[in-house]
């Protein structure tokens, strides 16, 4: 929960794939101790607004000079909890900081302590102060959808918001679990996986039939009410009577066979055995907890990790790793009762959230979660019997996996102090900047940036551009680069304008970033041309100081054999199995892979792209309404006005607009 004591300054990234790797812990303390003046007028600031603090329990945030939101708190009695702030001693550095910052305060009073809480969780999200947990990771989890808007109900993975009518079953801890679930799903029930549009324009049976993957609905080869029956077995299955279902199929199996029905016998032993592979995935399934979250936090040398693990329907749905930075003083339960709070800020609650730790104010945050979900959720601390096991379990693979994510960091510091020698930079590398192009004949052309660090790669940094300039030749990639690296470039130097002219503090708090926006070091994929056109713009753009080094293919393009280009000397290579090689192969690779990915992203785009999208206010609704009345893009804009008019949902305003795109033009 969040209170002077418990909250604490972090930031947390998922790490649910193997390039996010462990954050540093951020140090709040950059300047020492906090000057006495400072915190004096922090105090007497905050002692101003005390006299006028709601009594009840409320929400309260501290806001710097600059009108930054630095901390976000609910409190049962929010005076009491502001009069902690004005001691003038006796304060951790941490908050000691952020009372010499405040520079006002503004209150909200609420009816009730659980109102305050869920107030606290949706202020902190959307204002990101960075005196609290900032749960940075805003990645949805995976479900699996059974609708029920068709008469062939379609089984699918959803991410995003539940708009679709239907029955989501999960959450999956990754996707990769909902793809396994879902194709052994489709080898035991038979559902089909395509979409509407797909399934009313079927005249045969696709692949998916032949190779018994579906019961092909879409062209009556089984029918409605049976391929209902399936739909019905899928949700049982889904909804925890595994054990139900199979006895039914191996019934049916029997039956079947008796009769001498071989075919239908060995159709449903298949059934069985895509249902028996499902249930073989689900490791460590409990046999007393149908439904649960279970949290487990683990520290080591001052850093934490934060295991989920996912069970619904008795079964294991996969767990992922969080790792917040947190300061090194805060105890594990402090940040594991921090990080919960706002896990559920914009995720459903199950029935029971197991922790390993007892944090504060646990009853309220059961109370709060139950309020949201309509339903009681309960939070406990288990000490004994099967729960406690389970918790145990993801203690384990906390703190392995902590172990493992120190050990990566590490050696990435080292390839940093590699790098760093090889290209002869003094300070110790923090931010590495990759750049690549990627087009066909000049069409879709894109720049790409990867970030790397000492926490890996930063996939939250990576940026595109769109290449937009008219005066380029097609093709031509040295004005390709010179674009990017002019608008990237441009970009930060008036950012840095911005911090200079700031207050003293901002330009503190830039400076003390535990990531910077400054990269150490820039990577352009191409030869010295590329190498040539970069310089000049950083020069161009004053960032004359930034290093820039090229790396160019090797002879027959063979990987080991390239040739490095850097201001101040020849043209070198580096040594085949120099581990700095490796490193900068990676970083390229990475970059190459991002490019291409958004590249063919865009051309996708414009492949499905349809004249009608260019008309200013036809929406996807009135799109869907054109196409159902005339077919195609083509035969709307052959479409006589009057016709135009009588298509539902358009009216006449809309449809003026769209004959007069179509033939008034030039």
């Amino acid at each position: 929960m969040t209170n002077p004591k418990a909250d604490l300054p972090a930031e947390v990234d998922a790490a649910d794939d193997l390039d996010e790797q462990l954050l540093p812990v951020i140090d709040l303390d950059l300047a020492g101790e906090t000057a006495p003046a400072s915190l004096a007028r922090g105090t007497g600031v905050i002692r101003g607004y005390w006299k006028h603090a709601p009594i009840g329990p409320g929400v309260y945030r501290m806001i710097a000079a600059d009108g930054e939101v630095l901390y976000v708190g609910k409190a049962r009695s929010v005076k009491k909890r502001i009069a902690s702030y004005m001691r003038g001693e006796g304060h951790t550095n941490r908050i000691a900081r952020m009372v010499a910052l405040t520079a006002s305060m503004v209150f909200v009073q609420t009816e009730t302590e659980t109102e305050a809480l869920l107030l606290e969780t949706n202020l902190i999200k959307q204002m990101k102060p960075r005196f609290n947990v900032l749960m940075r990771d805003d990645k949805s989890f995976p479900y699996i959808l059974l609708t029920r808007d068709h008469a062939a109900p379609q089984i699918a993975k959803h991410r995003g918001a539940r708009t679709r009518k239907g029955e989501y079953f999960g959450p999956f801890a990754s996707a990769q679990a909902v793809h396994r679930t879902l194709n052994a799903l489709q080898r035991a029930f038979l559902l089909r996986s395509c979409s509407d549009s797909y399934f009313e324009n079927r005249t045969r049976p696709c692949l998916l039939y032949q190779i018994k993957r579906c019961a092909g609905p879409c062209t009556g080869e089984i029918s409605i009410a049976d391929y209902a029956t399936l739909v019905g077995e899928a949700h049982e299955f889904l909804s925890g009577k595994s054990r139900a279902v199979r006895g039914l199929l191996a019934q049916e199996m029997t039956e079947a066979a008796e009769k001498l029905e071989f075919e239908r016998a060995a159709r449903l032993r298949d059934r069985i055995a895509a249902l028996s592979t499902i249930q073989g995935q689900q490791a460590v399934n409990p046999r007393s907890v149908d439904e649960a979250d279970v949290f487990a936090v683990a520290e080591e040398v001052g850093q934490f990790c934060i295991e989920i693990f996912f069970f619904r329907t008795g079964q294991n749905w996969g767990n992922r790793a969080y790792f917040p930075r947190a300061d090194k003083s805060l105890a594990k339960a402090e940040v594991l009762g921090a990080f919960v709070s706002q896990f559920y800020g914009d995720r459903p609650a199950p029935s029971l959230v197991l922790l390993n730790e007892e944090i504060e104010d646990r009853d309220l945050l059961a109370t709060a979660l139950s309020l949201r979900a309509g339903r009681k959720v309960e939070v406990a601390n288990p000490q004994r019997g099967e729960k406690r096991e389970l918790v145990d379990h993801a203690a384990t693979n906390a703190r392995q996996t902590l172990s493992r994510k120190l050990a990566e960091a590490a050696s990435q510091e080292k390839l940093l102090g590699a790098l760093g020698a090889t290209f002869g930079i003094g300070p110790p590398i923090r931010r590495i900047e990759v750049y690549d192009n990627s087009h066909i004949m000049g069409t879709n052309a894109i720049g790409a940036m990867i970030v790397a660090g000492r926490a890996g790669f930063m996939k939250s940094h990576y940026r595109t551009f769109n290449i937009r300039s008219a005066d380029l030749t097609p093709g031509d990639d040295y004005g390709m680069m010179r674009e990017v690296l002019r608008r990237r470039f441009a970009r930060l130097a008036k950012e840095e304008g911005e911090a200079t002219a700031a207050s003293e503090e901002a330009s503190r708090r830039a400076e003390g970033e535990d990531f910077p926006s400054r990269p150490d070091l820039v990577v352009i994929d191409g030869g010295r041309g590329q190498f040539e056109a970069a310089r000049a713009v950083m020069a161009e753009v004053g960032m004359a100081d930034v290093p820039v080094v090229s790396i160019a293919k090797g002879a027959d393009r063979d990987s080991g054999r390239e040739t490095f280009f850097a201001e101040g000397r020849e043209p070198f290579r580096m040594a085949p199995r120099d581990p700095a090689l490796y490193f900068v192969q990676r970083l390229r690779d990475e970059a190459h892979r991002f490019a291409i990915g958004t590249h063919r992203a865009r051309r996708k785009k414009e492949f499905v792209k349809s004249p009608l999208d260019e008309i200013p206010g036809i929406g996807p609704a009135r799109k869907r309404a054109l196409l159902a009345a005339f077919g195609t893009a083509k035969a709307v804009s052959r479409a006589a006005l009057a016709d135009l008019e009588k298509t539902p949902g358009v009216n006449a305003a809309t449809a003026r607009l769209i004959y007069a795109h179509f033939n008034e033009k030039g």
